[in-house]
């Protein structure tokens, strides 16, 4: 199955009617220290967008660049073991929404998928998420991300000395 491209992004951005415009780069924004070094941002606001499988059902959450996700909360959220919280493989990201990991936006999924938004994104006015390539992303304000993905807003990330998943 083909991966989806920066362009089925730019489409579904301008079909939520939200005016942003993807931004390429020629370095890579693959993953949030790179991303953010290439936008001249900082860490934080930068939007990982992760796709976890949750007792086999796909579910992906943004997370603030600089925090970690911690599979306890999202077990415990679910009523799973924590062994039934998994990192989608890049397979199933293609398959599941339609990107590789390092390209995944929070928009333009191939199919519908429940989102989780750490709160720790909400430190920012302005966040930055990837379209779709490992060299293209576009700003977008917090509070309009949450509402064009219908995102269920929640603490999901580690707490110092927790336990981690990237």
């Amino acid at each position: 199955m083909e991966p989806f491209t920066p362009q089925d992004v730019q489409a579904a951005l301008d079909t939520l009617g939200t005016g942003i415009r993807i931004q390429t780069f020629e370095t890579s924004t693959a993953t949030s220290a790179e991303a953010a070094a290439s936008i001249g941002t900082s860490l934080g606001s930068i939007v990982k967008s992760l796709v976890f499988m949750v007792d086999g059902q796909p579910l992906v959450i943004l997370a603030s660049g600089d925090q970690r996700i911690d599979t306890r909360k999202l077990a415990a959220m679910y009523a799973v073991s924590r062994k039934k919280v998994k990192v989608a493989t890049t397979e199933e990201c293609v398959t599941i929404v339609g990107y590789a990991p390092g390209g995944v936006p929070p928009v333009g999924h191939r199919s519908h998928v429940p989102i989780l938004i750490d709160q720790a994104l909400g430190r920012y006015e302005m966040v930055y998420a990837a379209a779709g390539a490992p060299n293209a992303i576009f700003p977008i304000p917090y509070t309009k991300l949450v509402d064009i993905t219908g995102g269920q807003v929640a603490d999901v990330v580690v707490e110092v000395g927790g336990e981690e998943t990237p």
